[in-house]
């Protein structure tokens, strides 16, 4: 016994001193702090700050600016946040994800060819719901007018120097790109070249969309000479982007290359202010989006962690990677059954999903080896109501592998020929964090519209290609079922979370079906293993490829494990002999961005990961 509690200790304090020194400095700041996947996104955070902006105005800023730079999104994308409200002392959700425009069935799709809608091209699109999410942040809750949130994106779009990860981006997908007119005209500016994206550092021009923006800000500017107040305003500005000229361009110009979008699913399009999700870890609440996107997974997650003694067991042991690998595969065969738009029947059996005494119940199924039959279970015993699809998940299969897929129906169909699993599973996306002095906080994880974009028309608008997260058969996911109207089940998930009912942490990360697994771990490196902000986003973590994919075929891979190269050969052998193929990478901390409230001394901490170009500023 004591030789093992030796092991434990020693594999904890070896794991925790390696962090000691991290390979960024913490942010310090008492005024503002603003984070964002690339540098140049986080100073046009800073600049709105020192016009005097609030967190969400420099917030709606970073998005912009970042949908611009096309830093794994665009302008057509998606936009989901979590709001701290200071006078009011409670957490708000946005929801301006995209919704599947008319004509948009499973009947359509099938007729054509497909089992899942594609992950490229204008049939992949839902309706743009970024620009509504800024300017309804905006209106709501902001400050400034859209002009000045736009100013630094407007900017860009006249010309930036492009980083060398969007531009090679284009150059690798310069194939798939070149099938659309006017995302061919915008992406490959040496066009006949060897090379025909912009090289890194060349002055990266898009006119059209600089053009779509300047014409919210004239709309803008015309209402407030007009009489109108700031709010009204900028819901004119709105108004012209899905009901005027901008919105008659992209249902035109998607429609000529062969999508669906019309003008009505424009005009009808609505962002939901909502009530967000929460549950208590011991004395933290912990606040996340609801089922249209997957953040409850952390909620079930956390609760079933509190029934383990994760301290003891010692950080990135055996014992704690394989635990953690259990519940997470536990909430995500929840997510991938369960999980779908709130505002369409079925509803989600979330009360039970969420329920203390049901997270007991599920971790009932954790043994000493890797349990690869998991299915969902069944939250209905832990609310009111009957399960009606327990005959599919009798038939669930837990093993959605991309042989059994491909040999269903015909592969270069529905995927390019680059297709890789591990890259679409950990997919796109960006993130947003941002606070001040006066209270208000901002998480966001914006994202769709990443290049290869199908551009709208002459509107400069990369359209989104997040139809591939909905599936076309109830027997894959009775909740997320494409229907025109309807939002796809997507994997965004910022997270706010209070102690005391105070602000303790804002946080987020890109990167797909991974960014609750890495949410979850950045979690507990700070509240069980005592870790500081910049810390946590740099420690190594796990992650699971067992749940299905939101992406490509939502095919899974049971078993399979990612771990950090350092793990030690014991902790490797010991994994193997329960189960789990291994594979090891340089850096699994995941890209994450977060924000500590130092309560005490009233100041912020600023974690920026150290995993790709994320950067954070603050004063």
């Amino acid at each position: 016994m004591y030789k093992n509690l030796n092991v434990i200790l020693i594999i904890l304090i070896t794991s925790l001193s390696s962090f000691a020194q991290t390979n960024k400095p913490i942010l310090h700041g008492n005024h503002w702090i603003a984070i964002t996947g690339k540098p140049l996104g986080a100073t046009s955070g800073a600049m709105i700050f020192n016009k005097g902006g609030n967190a969400v105005d420099a917030a709606c800023a970073m998005v912009a600016s970042t949908a611009t730079m096309w830093d794994v999104l665009g302008w057509g994308g998606e936009t989901q946040a979590l709001i701290y409200h200071p006078k009011l002392k409670k957490v708000i959700g946005i929801n301006a994800l995209g919704v599947a425009p008319t004509g948009a069935t499973p009947e359509f799709y099938r007729e054509k060819g497909y089992s899942i809608p594609p992950r490229y091209g204008p049939l992949a699109a839902v309706t743009p719901g970024t620009p509504a999410g800024i300017m309804v942040m905006l209106a709501e809750y902001g400050s400034m007018s859209l002009e000045e949130i736009l100013e630094p994106a407007m900017e860009m779009a006249k010309g930036y120097p492009i980083e060398a990860q969007a531009a090679n981006s284009i150059e690798r997908n310069k194939d798939e790109i070149k099938k659309w007119k006017y995302s061919k005209d915008i992406f490959l500016t040496n066009e006949g070249k060897e090379r025909e994206a912009p090289n890194e550092g060349e002055i990266f021009v898009q006119m059209d969309l600089y053009n779509t923006l300047k014409k919210l800000v004239k709309t803008e500017r015309e209402a407030l000479s007009n009489g109108k107040n700031r709010k009204e305003a900028i819901y004119e500005a709105y108004r012209r982007f899905y009901e005027g000229d901008i919105a008659d361009e992209i249902a035109r110009s998607t429609q000529e290359q062969g999508g669906l979008i019309t003008k009505e699913d424009l005009k009808n399009y609505e962002v939901y202010i909502e009530k967000p999700l929460k549950t208590t870890y011991k004395d933290i609440d912990v606040y996340k989006l609801t089922t249209w996107v997957q953040s409850p997974v952390l909620l079930q997650s956390l609760n079933m962690v509190e029934n383990l003694d994760v301290k003891s067991m010692g950080f990135n042991s055996t014992n704690y990677i394989h635990n953690l690998y259990q519940v997470m595969n536990l909430s995500f065969a929840d997510r991938d059954f369960y999980y779908g738009d709130p505002y369409f029947e079925p509803k989600e059996p979330i009360q039970g999903l969420l329920s203390k005494e049901y997270a007991k119940e599920r971790l009932k199924l954790i043994s000493d080896k890797n349990n690869k039959e998991i299915k969902p279970g069944n939250p209905y015993n832990f609310q009111k109501g009957e399960n009606p699809f327990l005959n599919y998940i009798d038939a669930w299969e837990t093993d959605n592998n991309l042989d059994k897929i491909k040999s269903a129906f015909d592969l270069n169909h529905n995927m390019s020929a680059n297709y890789d699993f591990e890259e679409s599973f950990m997919a796109g996306t960006t993130t947003v964090q941002a606070a001040d002095t006066s209270g208000w906080i901002v998480s966001i994880t914006p994202s769709g519209g990443w290049i290869p974009a199908v551009i709208a028309g002459n509107t400069g608008i990369g359209l989104s290609q997040r139809m591939q997260s909905f599936v076309l058969d109830p027997k894959d996911g009775p909740y997320n079922v494409l229907e025109p109207g309807k939002r796809p089940r997507a994997t965004l998930t910022p997270t706010i979370a209070l102690k005391n009912n105070e602000p303790y942490l804002s946080f987020a990360v890109q990167g797909g079906d991974s960014q609750d697994q890495n949410l979850l771990q950045f979690f507990l490196n700070m509240v069980e293993f005592d870790m500081n902000v910049q810390e946590a986003c740099e420690a190594p973590n796990i992650n699971s490829f067992q749940m299905r994919s939101s992406f490509g075929y939502h095919e899974n891979r049971p078993g399979d494990l990612l771990l950090h190269e350092s793990t030690p050969n014991f902790i490797k052998k010991e994994l193997r002999k329960k189960g789990y193929k291994l594979q090891f990478r340089p850096k699994t901390s995941g890209p994450i961005n977060a924000i500590f409230f130092d309560n005490i001394n009233k100041t912020f901490q600023g974690g920026s990961s150290d995993f790709g170009e994320d950067y954070g500023i603050a004063w």
